[in-house]
């Protein structure tokens, strides 16, 4: 649970960024997107679900009790990706003193490596999305 409430809390954050919001603007006209999108839309589980919600919404006491959870859990997710933060720039930390106490002759002994690195990626700071099946 603490992982989905790090991808809803982490989701909020995107939605603020506006270079964020018109990628997502540009996905959503891509004609394959759009199929997928109304393939979905037309599924037996997507129908029932949409059917689901909008009954419970219409009841006062149910929607106040969904924005309590949805805020508990976005606090949660808020939490859980400060300390991810926190756990990242400790390691970054340790390995950048690590790459300093190396001398050049212990880099030869075995390390490969070099600091003429290729730039990173786009592709390569995507982290892995565990698929979120929400029925």
């Amino acid at each position: 649970m603490a992982m989905n409430n790090m991808l809803l809390a982490q989701l909020m954050k995107d939605m603020q960024d506006p270079e964020m919001m018109r990628e997502a603007q540009q996905m959503m006209q891509d004609p394959a997107f759009q199929a997928q999108m109304k393939k979905m839309m037309g599924s037996n589980g997507f129908q029932k679900a949409m059917t689901k919600t909008k009954k419970e919404m219409q009841d006062p006491e149910k929607v106040k009790d969904m924005e309590k959870k949805a805020k508990q859990a976005i606090e949660e997710g808020n939490e859980e990706l400060e300390k991810l933060e926190k756990i990242r720039k400790e390691q970054a930390e340790k390995a950048a003193l690590e790459s300093k106490d190396k001398g050049p002759e212990e880099k030869a002994d075995g390390d490969d490596r070099t600091d003429d690195k290729p730039a990173a990626t786009e592709e390569d700071e995507v982290p892995d999305i565990p698929s979120l099946n929400l029925n």
